[in-house]
C-alpha cells in the first residue's frame, strides 16, 4: 500500500510541476508566482489558455478532458487532484507525452 501511495504522490508532484510550468507560459508569469491554491482566473486565465491546456493534456499526456476543466477545477491543486487518478488509470505518468 505504501508503494501505491508513494507512486500516486510522485505522479501528483510531477503533474503539479508540469501544470505550473505550462500555466506560467500561458499566463506570462514566473512559475514561483503561481500559488497552487489561488484560482487561475485571478492570474488572468482566459478561455484561450484553458483550451490550450486541454489540448496539451490530450497531446502530451493522452488525456481527453472537457473544455470546462479549468472552470470546474479552478486551482492547480484542484487540477492535480482531479487529473492524477486519471493519469494513473491510463497507465501514464506526468512526464510521459
Amino acid at each position: 500500500m505504501t508503494t501505491r501511495t508513494s507512486g500516486k504522490a510522485a505522479v501528483a508532484a510531477e503533474l503539479r510541476g508540469w501544470l505550473t510550468a505550462r500555466l506560467a507560459i500561458y499566463l506570462d508569469r514566473p512559475q514561483e508566482s503561481l500559488d497552487d491554491r489561488t484560482p487561475l482566473a485571478e492570474f488572468g486565465m482566459d478561455s484561450v489558455a484553458a483550451l490550450s491546456l486541454c489540448g496539451d493534456l490530450e497531446d502530451e499526456k493522452g488525456l481527453v478532458v472537457d473544455p470546462t476543466l479549468v472552470w470546474d477545477h479552478p486551482t492547480i491543486a484542484d487540477l492535480v487532484s482531479y487529473l492524477t487518478p486519471r493519469l494513473i488509470a491510463a497507465g501514464r505518468t506526468a512526464q510521459q507525452g
